[in-house]
């Protein structure tokens, strides 16, 4: 399995907030994306599920599509989780998700 590595916590507040960037780093990026009882497309899809879930459209959405396609989930496959979870998370929270993947997939 592929290493989780993640610097964005301390890029961003590695001196305003160090234990939030540690956190994020080490603890989110670093042992939970890093267990293997879960393979990485499976984390994938779980994490843009949530996000949208919460109807998170922003930049970190973006971030989690882009890794989702790096980890082997394909268009067809991101097309039809988002339309599954409109169904329970909400209809226009999969309309502004959409953008956003079809930014990641191309059109």
């Amino acid at each position: 399995m592929k290493k989780i590595t993640q610097t964005a916590g301390r890029d961003a507040l590695g001196e305003f907030s160090p234990d939030f960037a540690h956190f994020n780093d080490d603890i989110l990026f670093g042992e939970n994306w890093n267990n293997e009882d879960i393979d990485l497309k499976t984390r994938c899809i779980i994490t843009v599920v949530s996000l949208m879930s919460q109807g998170i459209t922003d930049s970190s959405l973006k971030y989690h599509f882009q890794n989702a396609k790096n980890n082997g989930v394909t268009q067809r496959e991101v097309a039809a989780i988002i339309t599954h979870t409109a169904f329970y998370a909400g209809w226009p929270k999969a309309w502004a998700v959409f953008n956003l993947a079809k930014e990641v997939w191309g059109e």
